[in-house]
């Protein structure tokens, strides 16, 4: 019974997001009726004390995260670098390779910084007039999309500033450029067989001589040449960002140690940070915090008109993944501390190898909520100590349990409940009948290039 209880809840939570109800308010909802099936009487202090701190925590750690994205993000956008960008790999490919120019697009942008959300608004519209031109059926624009920023660029390359890559560092003591070189194998894989995908769509639709189509919504005008900034002053904010992500994250430990006491004013005891924890974090934010001011530097006219309503923007789309991700943070304290998920937890124990173990916690918890990071983050706030044990008892490396979680929750979190995958498809005016086939089926392949990696670590020990 405490089983279905704890499965009751996931349901709930997945069906409500996928009718397009608000995780803020269902995720609570979801974790106390767990509660008051198992007690009743546990419903108010496991609102309180586990729900509500468990999500605090998760803002007070990486709200500053989502909210430099977004706003890093923001100026990308209004200062016309992102266009800019785009133009400078259409110039390289060619518009008669549209999916490799848009994937790349989409990997550079998510690379460099630039929130999903955000990298589906700018590339849109150029991905619309290059299939047009190539007359490629418009319904394989979203999966061209998702695959280049919804996957490789966003949790397998080393480096990457986005949250997905962010989490396992506060778990694990890690930082973002954990396990290069099965990241690097992965987004390999991952991009390889995902272009191979696309191509050969295109080609069947091509056979049965299906093009762009008519009669499609939320057609952008047709694309004219503009003035655009340079292609090396666009750039270089998201070089900056890439970079000193790096440096920062050597830095900071060197500079204040594995903890920080902070004596204030008339207070008995210092506040000891423990370094060792938010250093990855603390280096992202710097960096970040540098690329926004790298953008405005150098584009400050053009910024300045629009950048109070922009910044507004930013910050509302912010607010709601952060609290959109700790709602589900929150949830996942609540649902791991009841009698039900030790029934989860014993069945997924039972997977003798703690990376597979790991990795099909962490994919098929992203896949129920919908969220990658919402799915890591309860994977990891439940069962991260007993991924450590099995770790440190086979000799695996920390670095490689925080790549495989990484790209594991980038694996079946893209299912049709999915924030992201929503929004693709209401931007591009498609139907999940439509489209949503594509975006499965890349799905399916950065799910497979977890277990290539977890192969790889075995077969040749690098990481």
């Amino acid at each position: 019974m405490s089983f279905l209880i704890v499965l009751l809840a996931l349901v709930f939570l997945m069906v409500v997001a996928y009718r397009g109800f608000s995780v803020i308010l269902f995720a609570p909802v979801a974790a106390m009726l767990a509660v008051l099936l198992t007690d009743p009487g546990l419903v108010p202090p496991m609102f309180t004390s586990v729900f509500m701190d468990k999500m605090v925590g998760f803002v007070k750690l990486y709200f500053p995260v989502f909210l430099l994205g977004a706003v890093f993000g923001k100026v990308i956008e209004l200062s016309g670098f992102s266009k800019s960008i785009v133009a400078l790999i259409i110039r390289l490919v060619g518009r008669e390779r549209a999916m490799l120019a848009i994937v790349l697009v989409c990997a550079v942008l998510t690379y460099g910084g630039v929130s999903l959300f955000v990298v589906v608004f700018a590339v849109y519209p150029f991905a619309a007039e290059m299939f047009r031109q190539s007359n490629i059926p418009k319904r394989l624009i979203p999966g061209t999309i998702a695959l280049g920023a919804f996957t490789f660029t966003m949790d397998a390359l080393p480096g990457t500033p986005q949250i997905q890559n962010i989490i396992p560092t506060s778990f694990f003591q890690t930082d973002t450029w954990a396990a290069p070189w099965l990241g690097v194998i992965g987004s390999v894989f991952i991009l390889t067989v995902g272009l191979a995908y696309l191509e050969w769509r295109r080609r069947q639709a091509l056979a049965k001589g299906e093009g762009y189509g008519t009669g499609h919504s939320n057609e952008p005008e047709e694309f004219t040449q503009q003035t655009l900034p340079h292609p090396v002053l666009a750039l270089l904010p998201l070089v900056l960002v890439g970079v000193l992500n790096k440096v920062f994250t050597v830095m900071i430990p060197l500079y204040y140690g594995k903890s920080h006491s902070l004596q204030l004013a008339g207070a008995a005891k210092p506040v000891v940070t423990e370094v060792s924890k938010v250093a990855a974090i603390w280096a992202v934010e710097a960096a970040l915090l540098v690329g926004i001011a790298s953008v405005l530097l150098l584009a400050f006219g053009t910024v300045r008109r629009r950048f109070a309503e922009g910044s507004k923007l930013a910050i509302s789309g912010a607010l709601l993944a952060s609290m959109n991700t700790a709602s589900e943070y929150g949830f996942g304290a609540v649902i791991a501390g009841l009698p039900g998920f030790l029934v989860v937890a014993d069945a997924l124990r039972a997977v003798p190898n703690p990376l597979v173990n790991e990795a099909i916690a962490v994919t098929s918890l992203a896949g129920i909520t919908g969220s990658a990071s919402g799915g890591m983050s309860i994977a990891l706030a439940a069962m991260s100590d007993t991924f450590i044990q099995a770790a440190t008892a086979a000799h695996i490396p920390m670095e490689v349990l925080h790549r495989v979680a990484a790209m594991a929750s980038g694996g079946m979190d893209t299912l049709p409940h999915n924030g992201a995958v929503i929004t693709l498809l209401a931007v591009s005016g498609l139907t999940h009948k439509v489209s949503y086939g594509d975006i499965f089926a890349v799905t399916c392949i950065k799910t497979m290039a977890v277990f290539v990696v977890i192969g790889t670590y075995y077969a040749f020990g690098i990481y």
